[in-house]
């Protein structure tokens, strides 16, 4: 026959009672006490916080940068000795684009790009902007969707079409809060029908706008915008991230054979992974959150010091009220444990305003400082946690030390 065990939680109840009404009879010394308790909880949320907004920023730029992209950037070329800036070099072609995807198994897609800076008007509206040209696989290497209406196809790069999609920080310049798909506005003094508009990227780690855009197809960019029969960059998607790698080893070899160039000359284009890169500040990002936790977590342990301060205090002024308890039958254990609640009740106070402070104090730096927050449930919890244990350990001597003291001694203490 199975027992049922059923567990009596009022002995505790009741200790954790009178440790609120002990506290309650210096309400001063109790606030300032958990105030130490209070200020490191609420630094503990307030930093995890800040970190995981800086994470989650990078997680977002990675998720915008595309899928396992790799980019192939026109180089410099060497004038008199000296190497010039990149993008100098007129050898990288659509060609290239084509036996990129031809002969690297590991590269699933590719897309030419042919960019430049415009002026783009419409009606009595004018902007300075950049238009980028690229083929429709760009799209998906980019993991870029438009907004409203549709997106180019290979057919309007093959028919070289005056077709365009708006970046959203272009759209509202030109159109403010109505609909310009379907109306034309002029590229360098040529018509183009606007089709779609893309969904906002928001800006990039370079701080730098990535909705200022218009995309047209870069036949039509090459052809009739830059009269130019070269590219100024190869965008390609690998099949994974761990085919990254050997892709591009694969890409320079193949672009140098194509490009005749001799084992001592330099390359005349450069690959570019910026996924490594967002992937090594993301790391960095958690770090510095560890770490700024960890200072933040020393506040605890200044807090449970001042706990213990009070506590001591506090067994000093109540020495003959222990003894008067121990007298009338209360066991040592009673006592360790009536102080003890005291102690961790201390902690629990300072968790309670602890836990909505760092939120808020959260929201605020997040507005003043226009920087992302991420509240952690996690952090919260583990700083409660922590406080409560930091309660419980430093509130123990001085528990320890008045459930010791002699009762005799104790009642006559004046």
């Amino acid at each position: 026959m199975r027992r049922t065990v059923h567990m009596d939680f009022t002995p505790y109840r009741d200790t954790l009672r009178m440790a609120f009404r002990a506290l309650e009879r210096n309400k001063l010394r109790t606030a300032l006490t958990s105030l130490g308790i209070v200020i490191a909880i609420a630094a503990v949320i307030c930093t995890v916080a800040v970190g995981h907004g800086a994470t989650r920023q990078v997680q977002d730029q990675l998720t915008a940068l595309g899928v396992n992209m790799i980019w192939i950037e026109a180089g410099g070329r060497n004038v008199n000795g000296v190497r010039t800036g990149n993008g100098q070099t007129k050898t990288l072609t659509v060609e290239d684009a084509a036996a990129l995807l031809a002969g690297v198994p590991q590269i699933t897609s590719v897309a030419p790009n042919v960019d430049g800076p415009m002026q783009v008007a419409y009606g009595n509206q004018n902007w300075y902007t950049r238009f980028r040209g690229v083929s429709s696989d760009y799209f998906d290497i980019r993991n870029w969707h438009q907004d409203r209406g549709a997106l180019f196809t290979a057919a309007d790069s093959e028919h070289e079409t005056n077709v365009c999609l708006l970046g959203s920080t272009v759209a509202e310049t030109l159109f403010g809060f109505s609909d310009p798909v379907g109306k034309t506005i002029r590229l360098q003094n040529r018509p183009f029908k606007v089709i779609g508009t893309m969904q906002s990227k928001g800006f990039s780690t370079t701080c730098y706008d990535q909705d200022d855009i218009v995309v047209i197809p870069y036949t039509t960019a090459m052809k009739k915008l830059r009269g130019i029969s070269w590219l100024d960059d190869i965008y390609s998607s690998a099949i994974s991230a761990d085919a990254i790698p050997p892709a591009i080893q694969q890409i320079t070899g193949l672009l140098r054979q194509r490009h005749h160039l001799r084992p001592d000359e330099p390359d005349d284009f450069n690959i570019r992974h910026p996924e490594e890169a967002l992937r090594a500040q993301e790391q960095a990002s958690r770090t510095l959150t560890l770490m700024l936790a960890g200072i933040a977590s020393i506040s605890l342990v200044v807090g449970g010091i001042g706990i213990m301060n009070i506590m001591l205090v506090s067994v000093t002024e109540r020495t003959r009220e222990i003894g008067v308890r121990l007298t009338v039958g209360a066991t040592e254990k009673d006592v360790q444990k009536q102080f003890l609640a005291e102690a961790v009740a201390v902690g629990l106070l300072g968790s309670l305003g602890g836990v909505p402070l760092g939120i808020a104090v959260s929201a605020v730096a997040s507005r003043i400082f226009e920087w992302p927050s991420l509240i952690s449930p996690t952090a919260i919890v583990v700083a409660v946690m922590l406080s409560l244990a930091v309660a419980f350990l430093f509130g123990y001597y001085p528990a320890r030390t008045a459930s010791r003291l002699d009762p005799i001694e104790a009642i006559r203490y004046e």
